[in-house]
């Protein structure tokens, strides 16, 4: 995953620093963990975590049958050891290392397989949420990565990742390509949590049963 489609080295901007973004635009496996790290931390923090992996492991990428065979104890210390890799050391080693598990049973080890024979986007859509920790929404935005940045781009991707596909959108992680597209991304990221919270506190019981009260006659406030 070192060119893309066209022939051209891939550079991403997505941690914000040199060497892991170094690291993620030529590994494929690199790319699937910062993804899957990619949850209720920074999304620099989850993209420099492959590369802050790889160093406490001694290499300069990461290998998804070694990683698969490793002890889990010891494992989740390279998580752990200060500063952690995540919020969460432990739950997320666990996660990297059952992603790995899979890859080796299901791709022989070789990250890049599950996208490079997938003829379709629906096709690669299936094969994404099929890994561990990936749900649906991280299955299209790390589709949309691949798409917009890697230049894995098979019939009909941009449908398959939905929203996070649209050319010239600032969605996720997908559209981040320097420090200016991110300040735009966790902007949109923050108005769409809001509007989520402010939805939800709509549906409260108590906002129900207010707003049904309200529509009784007779209860309008008197002046």
């Amino acid at each position: 995953m070192t060119t893309s489609d066209s022939g051209k080295d891939i550079t991403l901007r997505i941690a914000q620093n040199p060497e892991a973004d170094e690291l993620l635009g030529r590994s494929p496996l690199a790319a699937l963990v910062g993804m899957l790290l990619d949850q209720q931390v920074p999304m620099e923090w989850a993209f420099t975590g492959p590369y802050t992996l790889a160093e406490r492991m001694g290499s300069d990428d990461l290998d998804a049958g070694r990683i698969a065979a490793y002890d889990p104890d010891a494992f989740t210390e390279l998580f752990t050891a200060k500063p952690a890799l995540h919020r969460y050391p432990g739950s997320m080693a666990q996660r990297v290392q059952q992603l790995c598990q899979y890859l080796v049973a299901e791709y022989d080890g070789d990250a890049s397989a599950v996208w490079r024979t997938a003829t379709t986007g629906d096709e690669l859509l299936e094969r994404l949420k099929a890994l561990p920790g990936f749900g649906e929404q991280k299955a299209r935005i790390f589709l949309a990565l691949l798409g917009k940045q890697l230049g894995v781009r098979p019939t009909g991707w941009r449908e398959a990742a939905g929203p996070y596909g649209e050319a010239g959108s600032h969605r996720s992680v997908a559209d981040i390509t320097g420090p200016e597209s991110l300040v735009e991304v966790r902007a949109y990221k923050q108005e769409a949590k809001a509007a989520a919270k402010a939805a939800k506190t709509a549906k409260t019981p108590k906002a129900a049963k207010a707003a049904k009260a309200a529509k009784k006659p007779g209860t309008a406030r008197k002046k």
